[in-house]
């Protein structure tokens, strides 16, 4: 029993080791958008397009920050009614009207849904729709639930412009007050960032595409060139999906530069080069006003996509069951284990393994000014996270996965 246990902490230890040296530097915390000079001798036209369901408590907090950004070039607003029954509309007139600038804003009765979209993509289409006829050089997807830094919309479009990248998104920073928002929130991100090393991600060479759906900087061309919003129709990682679909523009691979490949785009999958140009970073100033203060709503939230991310793949779930518990719980097991037994090489591998995800967790930790004792409890927080992916599970096969505002996806894909 000593062997088999001190085989399953070694090896563990092993995957480990490779994560921190190996993984992208995905523990790290320094893409920020924050970082980065914004001068421009111009500043582009930029639309911004915001779904909203139901969103009155939130929206005079959200919209008004999109309002007083202090943008200086042209801006406009176009917020998409999702068919909301809590007068969304009116306070977003009301808020508009309130600041001064109600010329900025357009809000836009958002039609029926058809079969084939997910709702906020399909007001997102309505949105972008209604704001094309101003021929904007680029649209700002944002979420009603987001409170801009007044230099966010600055940032993302200068970021954009010098570095001459398609897609801009920020991890906007999550709310993080009550306990188990400290608890659970940190590590959503910390996990997202695993999944997609933001380094590889902002690396134009490397495949890995994602973003950050309460913000989303991308240009017009850009989203022409993939064929709109319509190609990730039915998408519930709709951020992700977009990424991709923008790094890898048709979705054909080629050798060469950017420009050698839009002229002769032959496949060759030795050399695969992504032809649009996405970065994905964090942001310390612009936050989501969604509260999550209790262990039920973090869990609907990780649990309404989790299965999703696996792509409904029944292999791909039981190979998070087996490898979750391996890289997160068995050092503490061990530990326990090894003290009881009086095995001191199962003991301080043990040791040495929590305290390598002990290091990689705590610059997210950090980030959010969490107490560092909260980057020891990775291993209780990762249990957490993998019953929640197996309930993501169930709840697909029960027919409720998806689950938002009145709305049920079951069926709906990664693309």
């Amino acid at each position: 029993m000593d062997v088999i246990v001190l085989g399953l902490m070694l090896l563990s230890l092993t995957i480990w080791l490779g994560l921190l040296g190996f993984w992208g530097q995905f523990w790290r915390t320094d893409q920020q958008l924050e970082i980065g000079k914004t001068q421009l001798e111009s500043f582009p036209v930029v639309c911004v397009v915001v779904p909203a369901r139901n969103e009155a408590e939130l929206i005079p907090t959200s919209l008004r920050s999109l309002l007083l950004q202090d943008y200086p070039g042209s801006f406009k607003v176009f917020l998409v009614d999702d068919r909301s029954t809590d007068r969304t509309a009116n306070f977003a007139e009301g808020v508009a009207h309130a600041v001064g600038k109600p010329q900025q804003l357009h809000i836009i009765s958002g039609a029926s849904l058809p079969p084939g979209w997910s709702g906020k993509l399909w007001a997102v289409e309505q949105g972008i729709k209604s704001a094309s006829l101003l021929a904007p050089d680029y649209f700002l997807l944002t979420d009603a639930d987001i409170e801009h830094d007044p230099g966010n919309l600055r940032r993302l479009v200068a970021k954009a412009v010098q570095e001459d990248l398609d897609l801009v998104s920020v991890m906007v920073r999550l709310r993080c007050e009550s306990f188990w928002e400290k608890l659970l929130i940190p590590a959503f991100v910390f996990f997202f960032q695993k999944l997609y090393p933001f380094r590889w991600v902002n690396n134009p060479n490397n495949p890995t595409a994602a973003a950050a759906g309460g913000s989303i900087l991308i240009a017009r061309e850009a989203l022409e060139r993939i064929g709109g919003i319509q190609v990730i129709r039915q998408a519930l990682i709709d951020d992700c999906a977009l990424a991709q679909a923008v790094k890898r523009g048709t979705g054909d691979w080629g050798l060469g530069t950017r420009e050698e490949f839009s002229q002769s785009p032959v496949p060759n999958t030795q050399y695969p080069i992504p032809i649009g140009r996405v970065w994905l970073g964090l942001s310390s100033l612009t936050c989501s006003l969604r509260p999550y203060d209790s262990l039920a709503t973090i869990w609907d939230m990780v649990a309404r996509t989790a299965y999703t991310q696996l792509n409904y793949s029944p292999l791909l779930l039981l190979g998070t069951l087996v490898g979750m518990p391996l890289i997160y719980l068995v050092p503490p097991v061990c530990v326990i284990l090894g003290a009881v037994w009086s095995n001191w090489a199962i003991a301080l591998t043990g040791i040495l393994g929590w305290l390598l995800m002990t290091f990689a967790y705590y610059p997210t930790i950090r980030f959010y000014k969490c107490s560092p004792w909260f980057a020891f409890s990775l291993p209780a927080i990762a249990f957490l996270y993998t019953l929640m992916t197996l309930d993501s599970a169930l709840r697909h096969w029960q027919g409720r996965g998806g689950a938002w505002k009145g709305r049920v996806y079951p069926n709906s894909d990664n693309l």
